[in-house]
């Protein structure tokens, strides 16, 4: 098995092709109640994307933009379904702490949705805690909503 991790932006057609596969895999366990995340899921501003080629073959993806001068928003984290279960979302959230953390960003934050057991498990395994959820997502019932510290200085605070 041969991985490779590249840095690419959300006009990435690669890129794109897998998070068609994350609508589609959102909209098989959220059915109508997707459709209000459409408006969040919008890609063309993202700048920093990670892919995972495993032999050759975009087969994860993830990537983030700044919610605030200190903070990053985890966005489009995407396993496709035969590869998971391998360690690639692991990588791609460290693949991109690590990006965030070379922009001098101190936090990470993301939403995610209350029937996504996985994501939520992977993201508490990976230091991540539950805050109260951000804009849009105030009030929402259906998303939580998670944060990290990603510089060493902060982690007293």
């Amino acid at each position: 098995m041969n991985l490779e991790v590249v840095k690419a932006d959300s006009k990435n057609t690669d890129f794109i092709e897998l998070i068609k596969l994350l609508d589609d895999d959102l909209g098989e366990r959220y059915g109508e109640l997707q459709k209000q995340y459409k408006k969040h899921n919008k890609v063309h501003y993202i700048n920093d994307v990670v892919i995972i080629y495993k032999d050759k073959v975009p087969v994860a993806c993830g990537g983030f933009k700044e919610h605030d001068i200190n903070t990053i928003e985890l966005k489009r984290i995407f396993v496709m379904k035969e590869h998971r279960g391998q360690g690639l979302s692991k990588l791609i959230i460290n693949k991109l702490e690590e990006l965030a953390r070379s922009k001098e960003y101190k936090y990470a934050i993301l939403e995610t949705g209350i029937k996504q057991n996985e994501a939520i498990n992977l993201y508490k395994n990976n230091g991540y805690y539950l805050i109260q959820n951000y804009e849009p997502y105030v009030g929402n019932t259906n998303s939580i909503c998670m944060k990290k510290t990603l510089s060493d200085d902060q982690k007293n605070i």
